[in-house]
């Protein structure tokens, strides 16, 4: 038995070590901000984009549940950092921040009792009519949330008191990038750690990872809570970055918009998430560019290209390609 934990131990610590293009990719993350001086406004969102991404990736493709309602847990931290930073209850943003992802795990804790009572198209309606209730709720007390027209008013202190938010999207940009970080440093823990592990033994057969002696349920309710937390923290980073929160936050949308992107970049990697984001970002930057009225058309084919060819999305392509290089270099 001794010789079978140091092997787990061994094949745990082999799985979650750095590689080089891991590094690599942060390392161009980070010299964007100095790369691409006037392209701060996209990068951000593309940040707060692959943030939102990263949490609905958490639960799809690790506990495979599939859900249509990360944009409540998205919309729901978005006007709280809005609210309190109106009013003047929390002036910190990092602390708005933290509070925000708190109220949407709380949420998430809640509601994903909920979710664990039914098979995959259960938890959709479920999660679907738990964002709809929301969307509905904002929209009707017009009167806190400002409804259509959006929160007004909202004014965000500078950055731990130093860095105030400019029009350029500088500091957005870095504080974004930074929170996305950190983030992912959280994930991937998860991932790597035998509770990581266990969540992949559920996702592929759960009655036998009952019968091994996993909590499913439990699991299940942890997972779903970190995967709320994280998706609120992208809301409240929008409301921050941008002064502004209105009930599209909450729309349907945006939950099946982020579904498109975790598909489109690979499910069961967090790099995947992340990159279906950037590719999202990109490719509708220049087809607004080039066709504002027609870029969904042309972004409908790009996708069904990704079905065709890449059917375990570009992470998996990607996969495949890095195979063909040293071993020493994934």
């Amino acid at each position: 038995m001794a010789s079978v934990s140091e092997d787990v131990v061994t094949y745990l610590a082999r799985r979650a070590r750095w590689r080089p293009l891991e590094i690599a990719f942060w390392v161009f993350a980070f010299a964007t901000i100095w790369l691409f001086p006037g392209k701060y406004l996209i990068m951000k969102d593309t940040a707060i984009l692959a943030l939102f991404a990263l949490s609905l990736d958490l639960i799809l493709g690790y506990a495979g549940i599939i859900s249509l309602g990360q944009a409540a847990f998205f919309g729901l931290a978005g006007y709280f950092a809005g609210l309190v930073a109106k009013y003047g209850f929390i002036d910190e943003p990092v602390v708005a921040l933290l509070c925000a992802g708190i109220v949407a795990a709380a949420l998430g804790f809640v509601t994903s009792f909920l979710v664990l009572r039914g098979s995959d198209l259960t938890r959709l309606m479920v999660t679907l009519g738990v964002s709809l209730m929301l969307g509905e709720l904002a929209n009707r007390y017009s009167n806190i949330t400002g409804g259509a027209d959006g929160l007004q008013g909202v004014d965000i202190a500078p950055v731990l008191g130093w860095f105030r938010f400019d029009l350029y999207g500088r500091t957005g940009y870095i504080y974004s990038l930074v929170v996305l970080f950190v983030c992912f440093l959280l994930a991937r823990r998860v991932v790597y750690s035998p509770f990581g592990l266990s969540l992949r033994a559920l996702k592929g057969n759960a009655l036998r990872a009952a019968a091994v002696g996993i909590p499913v349920k439990r699991r299940l309710v942890a997972i779903y809570t970190l995967s709320a937390a994280v998706a609120g923290i992208a809301g409240a980073l929008l409301t921050q970055t941008t002064q502004f929160v209105s009930i599209d936050v909450l729309s349907f949308s945006r939950s099946a918009e982020l579904l498109l992107i975790v598909v489109l970049g690979g499910t069961g990697s967090l790099y995947g998430a992340m990159l279906g984001a950037i590719v999202f970002m990109a490719v509708h930057h220049v087809l607004s560019d080039l066709n504002p009225q027609y870029w969904q058309f042309w972004m409908g084919w790009a996708l069904i290209a990704v079905v065709l060819f890449a059917r375990d999305g570009l992470m998996g392509l990607l996969r495949r390609l890095a195979k063909r290089l040293p071993e020493s270099l994934r």
